[in-house]
């Protein structure tokens, strides 16, 4: 068990608290009445308790900030209460002519406009090739003009395009530049959550169809190029890749795995991460590294594989396809992910789905809170904390209390020192906060905890804890 002392924080008005001295519980329960335990007892080695909520666990779903399914930025339907959208860029989209960069389709084709208005954060990945049915190049024209010593490929039917040579030093150099130009566009704000670190290969996964006589990736040196320029262009996102090769242990990246859900090429991802290995697509022996706690401080994420069907994945096979995301520890995936608007995409397979949402990410559950009086005089207010997802929250939003009046309007607010990254699965925590009588508000009548969105200074996250919300505000007392 961890304990962490919050700064003095303000706290219940000292009449209130003789009030509701000798006893267990503060008006009407959130939750039916616990069953007595150690906890409940009348006093502690720290003092008298005054009142002690318990709150059960919720199996809801939780469609909180950072993670979930991230659908793709312009199919709103898919979108939905996720609170993640996809961006992918594709050079010729955004520089039309060398050194001359135009966002402007971009924004309107994705939507960016109107995923900012309603606070949702996206997942960002630049692409130099995407496959698709038809003969056609994803870079610029004029960069074409300036190489050309790329392939032209169709391995089969659905996969046709241009692949470059990515030796080519006038590549390298275009390429810092348009990494530049797209930091400077999005990271003004904090839109920009996560970057899958894309650039090479096909769809930006650092692989190609070298067996089809495409040009294949070039060794670390070279690759070490494309890595560098997204360090300045990002600074505020996390950033992942597709294999955990030494850049991403280097520079505390996270990682991406674009196969989730298929039980071979994700046991053989988990695998990389766990030994390291070598990189077949380079000839390139040892070129990955074990990475086994990096989802402790990085994210990891990614979309659900194409060989496999949901129906394969969600249906009879669902428990070995949580166990995977629970082995990645991960935090998010899209764009193809079980948005159940037809059968194709996960239509009637609605409970599996829920059960994947509940799976990914954090889940942060507060499941005792207790007013007590300390023998060397004040109160304090304690909380015991769990993270029931995979993975910790990887920004330290402030986590604050509330005071409330009749009328559930803020009186006050403080902000606590909790930090959320801090806060991993598996292990219990207890806060405490220090009381001082003479602080709060006369007319409080109910005490909430909230973590705010900086981008809005609001309460954005809904815990797991079985309780009265108000808005995403999570009550843990109301008063009498």
């Amino acid at each position: 068990m961890r304990n962490r002392r919050f700064r003095s924080a303000f706290c219940l008005l000292l009449s209130l608290l003789l009030l509701l001295s000798g006893c267990n519980t503060v008006g009407q329960p959130a939750v039916s009445e616990p069953e007595p335990s150690a906890q409940a007892e009348t006093s502690t080695e720290s003092g008298e308790i005054i009142a002690q909520q318990h709150f059960a666990e919720s199996d809801e779903v939780l469609y909180n900030p950072l993670m979930g399914f991230a659908a793709e930025a312009d199919y709103p339907e898919a979108v939905g209460r996720n609170t993640l959208v996809y961006v992918d860029v594709l050079w010729r989209e955004i520089e039309p002519e060398e050194g001359v960069y135009d966002f402007s389709a971009v924004d309107e084709q994705k939507q960016i406009a109107r995923w900012k208005a309603e606070g949702k954060r996206a997942v960002l990945r630049f692409i130099c090739d995407k496959p698709s049915e038809e003969e056609h190049m994803d870079i610029p024209e004029w960069l074409y003009e300036k190489t050309g010593d790329g392939t032209h490929y169709a391995y089969d039917e659905t996969h046709k395009g241009y692949s470059p040579d990515y030796s080519n030093e006038t590549l390298i150099a275009a390429h810092e530049k348009v990494i530049a130009a797209l930091g400077a566009h999005f990271s003004g704000d904090d839109f920009v959550a996560f970057v899958e670190l894309g650039s090479l290969g096909h769809w930006g996964e650092w692989h190609v169809n070298y067996e089809s006589g495409i040009v294949r990736m070039p060794q670390a040196e070279i690759r070490e190029q494309y890595v560098i320029p997204y360090l300045a262009a990002f600074p505020n996102a996390k950033i992942l890749m597709r294999r955990p090769f030494q850049t991403a242990k280097v520079h505390g990246f996270g990682l991406y795995d674009d196969s989730a859900g298929n039980p071979e090429a994700t046991e053989d991802w988990l695998d990389w991460i766990q030994n390291g290995g070598d990189y077949s697509q380079a000839e390139e022996e040892d070129a990955l590294s074990a990475m086994p706690d990096q989802w402790k401080v990085a994210p990891v994420g990614g979309e659900f594989n194409s060989s496999l069907t949901f129906d394969e994945m969600l249906g009879d096979n669902l428990e070995q396809t949580l166990s995977l995301l629970r082995r990645s520890h991960t935090t998010f995936l899209g764009p193809k992910f079980p948005h159940a608007l037809d059968e194709e995409n996960g239509k009637g397979l609605e409970d599996g789905i829920a059960e994947v949402l509940k799976t990914m990410g954090y889940r942060q559950y507060i499941s005792v809170a207790t007013l007590y009086d300390r023998e060397n005089g004040g109160s304090v207010l304690s909380l015991q904390w769990q993270n029931t997802g995979v993975a910790p929250m990887y920004w330290d939003w402030d986590v604050c209390l509330y005071y409330l009046d009749a009328q559930n309007q803020v009186l006050s607010r403080v902000s606590t020192e909790i930090a959320l990254t801090e806060i991993l699965p598996g292990e219990t925590y207890t806060f405490s906060v220090p009381i001082s009588s003479g602080q709060s508000p006369r007319d409080a009548a109910a005490l909430c905890i909230g973590i705010e969105d900086p981008a809005t200074g609001n309460p954005a996250v809904v815990f797991a804890s079985q309780t009265e919300q108000i808005g995403k505000m999570t009550v843990l007392f109301r008063f009498s």
